[in-house]
Formats: C-alpha cells, sequence, structure tokens
C-alpha cells in the first residue's frame, strides 16, 4: 500500500511507549497495534487528532504516501 504509517518513529521521538500513548487517547492496544503495522483500513479524524494533539505534532507526521 501506498500509505506509511510512520507513528513508531513519533513515539521514539517523544519517548512515549504505545501504551502510554493508547491510555492517553482512549484506545486499545489492539487497534493502535493495528494502526502502527499499516494494517488499518481507515482511521477517524477523531483519533488522529487525539494522536497528534499527545504527540504534538501534524497528520502529516505520521501518514505518509509513496507511489
Amino acid at each position: 500500500m501506498p500509505i506509511i504509517v510512520n507513528l513508531d518513529v513519533m513515539l521514539a521521538k517523544r519517548k512515549m511507549s504505545s501504551k502510554e500513548l493508547s491510555g492517553r487517547i482512549g484506545i486499545t492496544m489492539a487497534n493502535l497495534s493495528i494502526l502502527k503495522t499499516g494494517k488499518a483500513k481507515a482511521i477517524r479524524f477523531t483519533t488522529m487528532a487525539k494522536i497528534c494533539r499527545e504527540l504534538g505534532c501534524q497528520p502529516a507526521d505520521i501518514l505518509e504516501y509513496r507511489k
């Protein structure tokens, strides 16, 4: 798929664990894992907004399009 999810990179830059992020934004570790591995078929704007708020980043820092 040409959409690359760089959530692991942002978590590492912010020195935050997946468990901490999932607790802060209110989603399960399983759903966060699906998103991190790029297996998600969709993401809600509200979830993306919560992730960006907690990581202090923009959606483009997390999602990347490659041809």
